[in-house]
């Protein structure tokens, strides 16, 4: 069940809008990036690992970096987790006004993002048992439309059509093949994020020291594996400069290969866009009500519905931000944004475990080679410095919020701790 936890958040909607934008970055070979991010995505889930099973509660990389580096850092961590799950809500609503709608109607990019993002907002207020059914069943549909783009992919070439020479075509004309694959990897590496919110449930299972890191591994490799196929088989099946130009990539293998109606493909992708818009909007809300519910956001996001009790103040400002975001930039954009992000988190987090590695706890736990911790935070590094310089004064912006808001909450709570015990009853 872990296992497929896993797989659900991390096989999903990425791929199905950014394949076109890592071809425009390494060219023809597509699989390479994809590939490359997988096993850097296995050096930081390898921290993870060892971080959930030696610490097993919910709280995830804020949790892990109060540990090691203290309050200020926890929050600046939580607090970028947070900025990711907003921007990738903004990076999904443009996504799904895209190509893929297109095959049904046209309509202005900010008015379908506005419209959807609401919907999917009403649906998180609506309540959480609600919003795991839709993804349930959206998951299901998601992977089918991924099988589907392989096996169309194995059709076409089985009736000897398609170019395997584009498979090994690194660079572009702009880019030299290092340059390339990296800026190719970060995009990538969009389409691997979300594992990180597994470790969540990690004190829920049984035997966490066995169970988590054979689900976390597994998972990760069985959608790496999915996720190369189908690089594989769109870069051989569509000329790359067509992959690159449009925004429902997956759509132009379905129309080469023929077979399939490209608008019960269109629909099976928006389904996809949609769960993965869903699923980052309910962890981002929830997030924010969280941190505002210990002081560290402003309270007014601990609203809850009367009835139903979700937190519907959080999903306003959390579908606001993502609409706002969504009206700055491209997809690729937003998607660079989120990655730069979570690089920050990521970095913190294989770090987190070197420093913890002082704490001789008793409990039995997953133990990563201390060289893995060690390449995660360098490679966090690499592929920061492949991020462009627009997208670098975004996450910078967003860094010194959350370096403000963490001042002001750190010296909230010293204040909060000063007072006699009596006072802060009589003030709450």
């Amino acid at each position: 069940m872990l296992y497929f936890f896993i797989l659900g958040d991390v096989l999903g909607a990425g791929v199905y809008v950014l394949i076109g934008q890592i071809a425009a970055e390494s060219g023809g070979a597509v699989w390479v990036p994809l590939l490359l991010a997988l096993l850097l995505s296995l050096l930081t889930a390898a921290s993870y690992a060892e971080l959930s099973t030696k610490y097993p509660r919910a709280g995830g990389a804020s949790h892990y970096t109060t540990l090691a580096y203290g309050p200020f850092t926890g929050f600046l961590a939580g607090f970028c987790m947070l900025a990711a799950g907003v921007v990738s809500v903004a990076a999904l609503a443009r996504g799904f006004a895209g190509d893929y709608l297109s095959a049904f109607v046209s309509l202005p990019v900010v008015a379908v993002a506005a419209v959807f993002l609401i919907l999917l907002a009403l649906l998180n207020a609506r309540g959480i048992s609600e919003s795991t059914r839709a993804n349930v069943a959206a998951t299901l549909v998601e992977v089918g439309g991924l099988v589907l783009v392989v096996g169309l992919g194995v059709w076409l070439f089985l009736r000897g059509d398609g170019d395997a020479g584009r498979l090994v075509h690194l660079g572009t004309s702009d880019k030299g093949a290092a340059a390339g694959v990296l800026g190719g990897t970060v995009l990538a590496y969009y389409s691997f994020v979300g594992f990180e919110t597994s470790v969540n449930v990690a004190e829920e299972t049984r035997d966490p020291r066995r169970s988590y890191p054979r689900a976390l591994f597994g998972a990760l490799v069985t959608a790496g594996a999915v996720y190369v196929l189908v690089g594989l088989v769109a870069s051989a099946a569509v000329p790359t400069a067509r992959l690159a130009g449009s925004s429902g990539p997956l759509l132009e293998v379905v129309r080469e290969a023929g077979g399939v109606p490209p608008k019960v493909f269109s629909a099976i992708a928006l389904v996809a866009v949609a769960n993965g818009a869903l699923l980052t909007g309910i962890m981002s809300s929830r997030l924010a009500y969280g941190m505002a519910r210990d002081g560290l956001l402003p309270r007014f996001l601990t609203r809850v519905l009367p009835g139903r009790r979700t937190p519907w103040a959080a999903i306003a400002a959390t579908t606001l931000l993502a609409f706002l975001l969504a009206l700055t930039g491209d997809v690729a954009t937003l998607a660079s944004t989120l990655v730069l992000l979570l690089l920050v988190v990521f970095f913190l987090v294989n770090t987190a475990v070197l420093v913890q590695r002082r704490d001789r706890t008793t409990r039995p736990h997953f133990r990563a080679y201390t060289v893995v911790p060690v390449l995660g935070a360098a490679s966090c590094v690499a592929l920061a410095t492949q991020v462009d310089g627009e997208v670098w004064l975004r996450g910078l912006i967003v860094l010194a919020v959350g370096v403000v808001l963490g001042a002001v909450a750190t010296v909230h709570r010293r204040r909060t701790a000063a007072e006699p015990a009596g006072k802060r009853r009589d003030g709450q």
